[in-house]
């Protein structure tokens, strides 16, 4: 089962002239006064703190890049260090072992950096999903009440916590909000899928070639990993493991496949290059989504 495509939004200018018809409101026009300024204040609230994680990701998505380059490049003098010439270190005893022993210390110190980054992309990837789904502003106790309330959970079934479809700032209704950054969030859910196949091979690399020490894709790679991925839409329901990779628009039906042999010097720096591109992730339209929420609610969010 793979993380379903969500249609994509039409997004709503700020120069757009015509606002969304409202749908029928729960609130009388006198709370709706009231609910418009308090939803006012949760949307900067939650759009700045998109902001904030979008450049949180970029820092772990950096670090990882640094941290999985650092494990390449101990995995691959480890290799090659038997095979090249010593020169003048060739008459002392044991130097090949010495050297070898403190790159394998280095390895294991960057594989444990480099799941710590990918800990932290998943985490800061799921915040993202939380906060996407907080900007509803719902009536917190009676809406008769002289001194009406809102919260972020609803304590009625007919507030469906939009204002009843009515522009919150000027054009853009709740739904227009929570569209765009669904846009953004699905883009950086996609990419953590890419990220997790490549921090299983690149954990993997250097490993003995034996069904005991070959990570595989459907093992959790930290604890309670599946639960926070499971927040994210991407476990398998049905499975009950992660759902494979595929590109923004693409399916992919099938399997992960685990290499049968160590990846050479080629491979591997395909692996560092996809990382750093971010396949899933249109940067151009992410920008563009800031500044259009910005203008919108009239607040920087760069």
């Amino acid at each position: 089962m793979e993380a379903p495509t969500p249609a994509t939004p039409h997004t709503p200018k700020s120069t757009d002239p015509s606002p969304q018809t409202p749908t029928e409101s729960p609130l009388a026009a006198s709370s709706a006064r009231l609910w418009r300024p308090t939803a006012q204040r949760n949307l900067r609230n939650q759009w700045s703190k998109l902001a904030s994680l979008r450049r949180e990701w970029e820092a772990a998505s950096s670090n990882g890049r640094a941290n999985a380059t650092s494990l390449v490049n101990a995995y691959l003098s480890i290799k090659y260090m038997g095979s090249r010439e010593l020169g003048v270190l060739s008459d002392m005893p044991e130097i090949v072992k010495k050297a070898s022993q403190k790159l394998h210390k280095q390895k294991e110190l960057h594989r444990r950096k480099l799941l710590s980054s990918y800990k932290d992309m998943v985490s800061i990837v799921t915040n993202m999903v939380k906060t996407s789904r907080s900007m509803r502003c719902f009536v917190k106790g009676s809406s008769n009440s002289p001194l009406l309330q809102f919260s972020g959970y609803s304590e009625h079934n007919n507030d469906p916590g939009d204002g009843g479809g009515i522009p919150v700032f000027t054009f853009w209704s709740i739904s227009c909000f929570e569209k765009v950054a669904e846009e953004l969030v699905h883009m950086l859910m996609l990419e953590l899928n890419v990220k997790r196949l490549l921090v299983v091979e690149l954990l993997s690399v250097g490993s003995k070639v034996s069904p005991a020490n070959i990570l595989h894709w459907s093992e959790e790679l930290y604890p309670e990993e599946f639960g926070d991925l499971s927040m994210c839409n991407l476990l398998s329901e049905e499975t009950c493991e992660p759902v494979y990779p595929r590109l923004h628009g693409q399916k992919s039906d099938k399997p992960a496949i685990r290499r049968n042999q160590q990846p050479d010097h080629d491979v591997l720096q395909v692996y560092l290059t996809t990382w750093l591109v971010e396949v899933n992730i249109d940067s151009h339209r992410v920008d563009e989504i800031f500044a259009e929420v910005g203008e919108e609610i009239h607040c920087k969010l760069a």
